[in-house]
C-alpha cells in the first residue's frame, strides 16, 4: 500500500468511498464536481491498484489546516490506512509552513492516537463560517473538534 497525490482516474473511487459514509451520516456527501474542483488537495492510498482510502488537507488560514473527507474501504479499515493518510496530509501541513492542523470527527480516540488532541469547536472560528456554516447537522452536531501543532523546522 503507498500514499499518493490523487489524480483525475481517482475521482470516481474517492467519491464513493466518502458517499458510502455519507450515506450512513458519518460524513458529509460531496460532488463528483466538488471532488474534481479541490482533486489536487487530496490523498489516496493505493493498494493492489485500487484505492482504498483517501482524505483531503485543506488551507483554512495562514495558521490553520483541515483533515477532512477520510474515508477507508470497509475491507481495509483497521489495517493502519487512515493513519497513513493523516500522517501523510500532517507532513504536507508541515511542509508548507502550517503550524496547526485539525479535524471535526466522530473517532476522536483514532485522532489522538496520532499526537492530536481533543478542543473545544468554538477554539476553531474560521472553520465555524465555512463547512459548518452549511452543514444541515449545525445546530446538533455531533463531531468532536482535535487539533495537532506542528513543529516546523523552518
Amino acid at each position: 500500500m503507498n500514499v499518493r497525490s490523487a489524480n483525475i482516474s481517482d475521482v470516481k473511487a474517492i467519491h464513493g468511498l466518502i458517499n458510502a459514509y455519507a450515506e450512513r451520516d458519518l460524513m458529509l456527501f460531496r460532488s463528483m464536481d466538488n471532488i474534481y474542483t479541490n482533486l489536487q488537495t487530496f490523498l489516496v492510498v493505493e493498494d493492489n491498484g485500487q484505492v482504498v482510502g483517501c482524505c483531503a488537507l485543506e488551507i483554512i488560514w495562514s495558521d490553520l489546516a483541515e483533515v477532512k473527507s477520510l474515508a477507508v474501504a470497509e475491507a481495509h479499515k483497521g489495517r493502519g490506512v487512515g493513519a497513513m493518510l493523516v500522517t501523510k496530509a500532517v507532513e504536507q501541513a508541515k511542509r508548507l509552513g502550517l503550524p496547526k492542523v485539525f479535524g471535526l470527527t466522530l473517532k476522536p480516540q483514532f485522532f489522538e492516537k496520532l499526537g492530536f488532541s481533543i478542543v473545544d469547536k468554538s477554539t476553531l472560528p474560521m472553520k465555524v463560517w465555512s463547512d459548518c456554516a452549511r452543514c444541515p447537522k449545525q445546530q446538533n452536531c455531533d463531531e468532536t473538534a482535535v487539533v495537532k501543532q506542528i513543529k516546523n523546522s523552518q
